[in-house]
């Protein structure tokens, strides 16, 4: 069993980690302004999902191989990028109701499954976060003790706190989205976020392995 020392710091380092906004939380913060609470279990199971994926992944030895292959890595990151880059256009030309039924019109279009997917595929395609772990569990590894039962209560660890990071961020932005319901403040929040996940798109095309 692990000591307590080495899961409070691996515990810290990850709620730090994960609240500073990246590709993911621009995300679901961008669609629980759009449509509110009722979004809020897809956008989670999507970001738990995601980095489930992304550490096992990881643990299976796809961190070692993007670490390594500069192909592969140029290839999954180029992908997660032109996905980004597309939501945030999407989000961009998103169509803005003057009225409360034209937003219930617009919300029922989007349905729970497609933001779960969309939210499931940029966490778990983000290059750098598979490398990412790769480079971070090792540091909180006990070598003396078994290692598969650490590496499942760490990873359990950090999708418990990245559960709670993006609930903890598509709730308050869905708390926000009750004071913009003025047609011409929603266009700027629309745009404000496509231009951030642009942005995010942007800058993984940018991301040079570890």
């Amino acid at each position: 069993m692990i000591s307590i020392e080495h899961w409070l710091a691996f515990a810290a380092a990850s709620a730090i980690m994960l609240a500073i906004p990246g590709p993911t939380i621009l995300l679901v913060i961008s669609y629980a302004l759009g449509h509110g609470r009722k979004t809020t279990g897809a956008l989670v199971a999507g970001v738990a999902l995601g980095d489930f994926t992304a550490m096992t992944a990881s643990m299976l030895g796809l961190g070692a191989l993007l670490a390594t292959s500069a192909g592969v890595f140029t290839v999954l990151k180029w992908i997660g990028a032109a996905y980004l880059i597309w939501l945030g256009l999407k989000l961009w030309r998103a169509p803005v109701g003057a009225t409360e039924a034209t937003t219930e019109t617009e919300t029922a279009r989007e349905r729970p499954l497609r933001i779960f997917l969309h939210t499931y595929v940029v966490t778990a395609l983000n290059p750098k976060s598979i490398v990412f772990f790769v480079a971070f569990l090792p540091q909180f590894l006990d070598t003396t003790l078994p290692l598969v039962p650490q590496m499942v209560i760490f990873e359990a660890t950090f999708l418990v706190l990245a559960t709670l990071n993006a609930s903890t961020y598509a709730l308050m932005a869905s708390a926000a989205r009750k004071t913009i319901r003025n047609p011409n403040i929603q266009k700027i929040v629309n745009r404000t976020g496509g231009s951030l996940l642009i942005g995010a798109g942007v800058l993984t095309a940018g991301l040079r392995r570890i």
